[in-house]
């Protein structure tokens, strides 16, 4: 069943042979509008979020978008959209033509007892909506698994809803679930006022926990501070904490860090690092982490070939605790506290889509960017 769906459709298409910097590799084409399959809809995207994981396939890395999905060259990005359902394909039960919806970006295939009675992120087929597969939201239509659609919180415009999900999403199982935060725990956010970490100081201050912030300039602490974060640390006083300790001893700019961090919170080390930088701060995260506490990183947008001190993991009995998107379980959770108005959206800025790679420039160029970037499709 559908509505009126065209047969052509503009959409921001990524191709291996201009792999670069996204205002280079982001073109926009003339694509055919993909049909629904089985378990899956065809959205009419209103809008669109910005993420980093876009910048990766810009400039293909980890992996080239011909090794993502080899049988289509093409790439249509975009792992957030809020939009209408307008076709659905076979077996799809819980949503009809014409309903509002957001997304979340894990996809499955299902079927597999990970699926089933385990953990989706297990599945050996698990992937990234608009990352790891084609036909994502930077696109007038685009094709989703139905388990990944939410409804949208009617409070919310499009834009709003649209900048959220991969996010908070993501946050929220970071810190719920992989960590099991708890009031009184100590979380330093790296890239406080960033779309990661504007949504992590959020559901800390939502269980009563203690975010200590690290930005790049007093306004990018301001906003934190607007977002109920208290302890702000400037990462320019800090220079050389991607730097691998020197043996025996850790060097000056990680030992000055860990001062700081225990003069603002009166002693303690944090209990959780939310990590998401990667080479430019890990050996520093794995280092100020208090005893029997945890690193939990889902990206590395600095760069992800990491080094650390390991006598500090392992005497100090730390965790690093890798944490990749969400289910749609953890989505829904996170996706209530969106509509109970618990957690507010932190969209900062948005874009036309016809500049919808200029946005993502933007991204790559303001390092440590304040909150969230949409994409006004429809």
């Amino acid at each position: 069943m559908s509505l009126s769906l065209p047969t052509e459709m503009q959409a921001w298409v990524v191709r291996e042979e201009r792999h670069g910097e996204p205002i280079d590799a982001m073109k926009l084409e003339t694509v055919v509008v993909p049909e629904p399959g089985v378990g899956e809809v065809i959205l009419r995207v209103k809008a669109a979020g910005i993420n980093y994981n876009h910048i990766w396939a810009c400039r293909g890395k980890p992996v080239p978008v011909s090794g993502l999905h080899p049988n289509e060259p093409l790439h249509i990005g975009g792992s957030d959209a809020s939009g209408v359902v307008i076709a659905i394909g076979d077996g799809v039960k819980y949503w009809k033509v014409g309903d509002e919806v957001i997304t979340h970006p894990n996809q499955t295939c299902g079927q597999c007892a990970a699926c089933n009675g385990f953990e989706p992120l297990s599945c050996l087929h698990q992937k990234a909506w608009g990352f790891e597969t084609s036909w994502g939201s930077f696109a007038q239509y685009a094709r989703v698994q139905a388990q990944q659609l939410l409804p949208k919180p009617k409070n919310l415009s499009w834009e709003e809803a649209a900048c959220y999900g991969l996010k908070l999403f993501t946050a929220y199982r970071m810190l719920f679930v992989s960590c099991d935060i708890k009031p009184d725990d100590r979380v330093l956010v790296w890239g406080g006022s960033g779309g990661l970490g504007s949504y992590a100081i959020q559901l800390c201050r939502a269980v009563n926990a203690i975010p200590i912030c690290v930005v790049s300039s007093a306004e990018k602490a301001a906003y934190c501070r607007s977002l109920g974060a208290e302890l702000c640390i400037d990462r320019t006083e800090f220079p050389y904490l991607s730097e691998p300790n020197p043996s025996p001893f850790p060097n000056d700019g990680m030992r000055k860090f860990r001062r700081k961090i225990r003069e603002l919170t009166g002693g303690y080390e944090p209990d959780i690092v939310f990590e998401h930088v990667g080479a430019a701060t890990f050996p520093t995260s794995v280092f100020v982490a208090r005893r029997l506490g945890k690193i939990v990183i889902c990206g590395a947008t600095s760069g992800y070939a990491l080094t650390f001190d390991a006598r500090y993991l392992w005497m100090h009995q730390k965790q690093i605790v890798g944490s990749h998107g969400c289910n749609s379980h953890d989505a829904t959770r996170a996706n209530h506290l969106i509509e109970r108005g618990v957690i507010k959206p932190t969209l900062t800025r948005t874009f036309s889509f016809q500049d919808a790679a200029i946005g993502h420039q933007q991204l790559v160029d303001d390092v440590g960017a304040q909150g969230s970037y949409a994409i006004v499709v429809d």
